[in-house]
């Protein structure tokens, strides 16, 4: 199984646009646009980096934009509009699932900062907009807000992979206090330090 960044090399040409979150977004049909470009109404939307390989939401954040994104994003960014409900993560292994997991987050909280992650019983139907990679790519993971497929990646979940549990709780520079009933996991990413993975 391949990183993010060993995937950019396996993949095919005509499959790199699962890397570019504005076109996957576009091809979604959803409320969206690069830097330079006015969104259609004021409001809040949220804006990332169009590509971003080393992921943990580095840059992502909420803004209220009223036209004008020229002087708001810096390039190589994008906005979209904001989707609520569950966040999940899905594994497909030959385009079955085999894993769905919850993020929680606190909504006062930076985009990174995920407050747990927990196994739910959800069956998700492969996504549509990722059929042709189905028969190409063995492992396929898709985050998902409200229903709404938000990135692709070809690798299955990492902070899973090993971990047979129901619940893990990410530790940050902020949070080193160990927790009864959790064994603490070194998996040092951006400002993450590792996981407290639940016991039993």
């Amino acid at each position: 199984m391949y990183s993010d960044s060993q995937s950019w090399y396996q993949v095919h040409n005509e499959d790199a646009w699962i890397f570019d979150k504005l076109i996957l977004s576009r091809r979604l049909g959803y409320i969206c646009g690069p830097h330079g470009i006015d969104v259609p109404k004021p409001g809040r939307y949220i804006v990332r980096p169009v590509v971003n390989i080393e992921g943990m939401s580095r840059k992502a954040r909420f803004i209220e934009i009223e036209k004008d994104t020229a002087d708001l994003l810096e390039p190589g960014e994008f906005w979209c509009e904001v989707f609520t409900g569950r966040h999940l993560s899905v594994d497909y292994i030959k385009g079955n699932q085999v894993l769905c997991v919850e993020g929680i987050r606190d909504p006062n909280d930076p985009i990174w900062k995920w407050s747990k992650w927990v196994r739910t019983d959800d069956q998700i139907e492969y996504p549509s907009i990722m059929k042709s990679l189905r028969h190409s790519y063995p492992y396929v993971n898709v985050e998902m807000i409200g229903g709404r497929v938000i990135e692709i990646h070809l690798r299955l979940n990492p902070n899973w992979e090993l971990y047979d549990g129901d619940e893990i709780i990410p530790v940050f520079d902020d949070c080193v206090e160990p927790l009864k009933g959790y064994r603490y996991v070194e998996s040092a990413d951006y400002r993450r330090r590792g996981f407290f993975q639940k016991i039993g």
